[in-house]
């Protein structure tokens, strides 16, 4: 047995093939991480989103963007929060400027702010992606979702004409 921080992991060699035992938490990481990359980066690319430039203060993987004021971002660690933690995950729609936004779109229906160190801010909005009920996933019905909210997230921005200041 191999000691990994506070994870034990068994590895067996067996005929030059390594396999390695992860506990659920960890599969369930593997498992999100594995349907974004496959599933969902893949159809918001061909939607006209791109590699994001931003990067996102918590959340290490890069992020996607249509217009480069608002950054999408998977959080696949949430998801171990929930007894069927393979079932969900968390995006995040972050605007990486320390700026102030009006009081019509600050909240938890828009946007909240990520403290950085001195004295810096980041504005995020998080929503909960749940991409399989039971047996049946509905892979198309959350990338619709998470859209939708990205395009709703950026019309608000450009309303209060604040998407103009970041352009």
């Amino acid at each position: 047995m191999e000691v990994i921080g506070l994870l034990i992991k068994k590895i067996i060699k067996w005929a030059g093939l390594f396999i390695l035992s992860l506990n659920l938490r960890e599969s369930n990481d593997v498992f999100r991480r594995a349907i974004i990359r496959t599933f969902f980066e893949p159809e918001l690319i061909k939607m006209d989103y791109h590699k994001s430039s931003a990067k996102h203060p918590l959340i290490k993987d890069d992020g996607l963007a249509v217009e480069n004021v608002l950054h999408l971002f998977f959080d696949v660690v949430t998801g171990n929060d929930y007894p069927d933690g393979d079932e969900w995950f968390s995006v995040e729609y972050l605007i990486p400027h320390n700026l102030k936004l009006p009081d019509s779109l600050k909240g938890p229906d828009y946007f909240t702010t990520i403290t950085l160190s001195e004295g810096k801010y980041f504005w995020r909005h998080r929503e909960l992606i749940r991409f399989k009920y039971g047996k049946s996933k509905k892979l198309t019905e959350a990338l619709e979702f998470i859209n939708k909210r990205y395009r709703e997230l950026i019309k608000a921005l450009e309303d209060s004409s604040v998407a103009n200041h970041l352009k």
